[in-house]
């Protein structure tokens, strides 16, 4: 049985006042599932250079959780509860790159993938296969960017430095199969957003806070944002360059991708599929009803 609009059916609601509800009411799943959908199949037919500006926009953008949450470390005192604070910082570069509509690669482990579920042809796959590796590449140029120009020196306070040194550390600190898991958290966890950020409404800042916030606090693993702060560390000496790819692109690329496309994007559509399948039906049922 297909979920009913709030108020849609009600005796006691003028029709205006059953509209009127209706816009109140959270939206149906399938509603949703279209919405994210839609926003995969605009992405995938952006031209090349669309990708790439906004791919690249967004990789910078995200520097900024690497400096705000470095700059709250320096700025606090050493503490039990100084990362549950500077974890706020982590958040920052997410509330730019969202609300900007730059092109995120974790955004579209979900948002690229609900059209290949839906159409299910190799057309659709290889537009996926061409977003995903645009967007990937240039996400992580634009983090090396943004390290690079942190390398400035006297731009910031010596503690700062030092901060940015510290937590240039956190991607780096796991084996291969934990920061695995851990990209996988992080992985499902974005994905998630951007699933509830259709019905999210005015709210949608508070959802974006509070999902990275949690990747941020947990210390997971992200691919773009802890991008920055491997690349950071490179830089400065404290990580080598096969340590970037080892021990934290590769394993969280594979975390991200596991916790984005199975635990989210695949369990959802299936959630939402015999819905889509039974659509024509209803859609003669109504007509009928109508005739």
């Amino acid at each position: 049985m297909p979920e009913q609009q709030a108020g849609s059916n009600s005796p006691n609601l003028s029709s205006d006042e059953q509209e009127q509800a209706a816009q109140h009411s959270t939206p149906q799943a399938l509603v949703i599932h279209e919405i994210v959908r839609e926003e995969g199949e605009a992405a995938m037919e952006r031209t090349a250079p669309a990708l790439i500006w906004s791919a690249l926009a967004a990789g910078l953008s995200m520097g900024f959780s690497f400096l705000v949450q470095s700059i709250l470390e320096s700025a606090l005192p050493e503490s039990s509860w100084r990362g549950l604070v500077s974890s706020f910082g982590y958040t920052i570069g997410f509330v730019f790159v969202i609300l900007g509509r730059q092109q995120l690669f974790t955004e579209s482990t979900l948002t690229a993938v609900l059209p290949v579920l839906t159409r299910r042809d190799l057309a659709t796959l290889l537009k996926t296969f061409r977003l995903w590796s645009i967007v990937l590449v240039f996400n992580l140029i634009g983090t090396v960017i943004f390290a690079s120009i942190l390398q400035i020196q006297g731009v910031f306070a010596p503690e700062v430095g030092a901060a940015l040194a510290k937590v240039a550390q956190t991607p780096l600190t796991g084996s291969f199969g934990v920061t695995v898991v851990r990209g996988m958290f992080a992985g499902w966890l974005i994905a998630l957003m951007v699933w509830l950020l259709p019905s999210a409404r005015s709210a949608r800042l508070l959802t974006i806070l509070l999902i990275t916030y949690t990747v941020a606090v947990s210390k997971l693993s992200h691919v773009i944002a802890g991008s920055v702060e491997a690349s950071y560390a490179v830089m400065i000496g404290s990580a080598s360059v096969s340590d970037y790819f080892l021990v934290f692109l590769v394993p969280t690329f594979i975390g991200n991708m596991i916790g984005g496309i199975s635990l989210v994007a695949i369990v959802n559509h299936a959630a939402i599929a015999p819905e889509i399948t039974s659509l024509p039906q209803r859609q003669e049922a109504k007509a009928a009803e109508r005739a």
